[in-house]
């Protein structure tokens, strides 16, 4: 009996911490496209960003694939704070040698960008030699 609740208590207190992992852990997702740049684009690039943030920690991880577009990516970058329709300073670059599809990454954001981030103000975009400003972008929002 004793092996028994003890067994009991080692599971509810695993389904707890796990449950308490996962509440600290944000889906994010952005679409990608010419028309949402500042000014739009003409493009046929697309793409879509995928990303979790760790409220915690305040560890961002993010998978970016794109397709389409006009040549080589020359960057990308999370811009911010900025609503959708305004351009922003970057917040996070990704690293010259992750620009090919998929763009992988990570980086530990501020109390700031935490904040900026989670109210929606950021967004991801992706860079060319022929559109250096940007060629597609996407605004940063929770993934539904």
């Amino acid at each position: 009996m004793k092996v028994i609740r003890k067994l009991n208590l080692a599971v509810a207190v695993w389904a707890l911490a796990s449950g308490m992992a996962l509440a600290d852990t944000v889906s994010l997702k952005a679409q990608l496209e010419p028309s949402s740049e500042v000014p739009p684009r003409v493009s046929h690039g697309h793409g879509v960003l995928n990303a979790t943030f760790d409220t915690s920690s305040r560890a961002l991880k993010w998978t970016a694939t794109y397709a389409g577009l006009s040549g080589a990516v020359t960057g990308a970058h999370f811009h911010g704070p900025a609503p959708v329709g305004q351009n922003a300073k970057i917040q996070v670059s990704v690293e010259k040698s992750a620009l090919a599809s998929p763009i992988n990454g990570s980086a530990i954001l501020t109390e700031q960008q935490s904040t900026d981030l989670m109210a929606g103000q950021w967004y991801f975009n992706i860079h060319t030699a022929t559109n250096p400003g940007g060629e597609i972008r996407g605004q940063v929002l929770p993934a539904n």
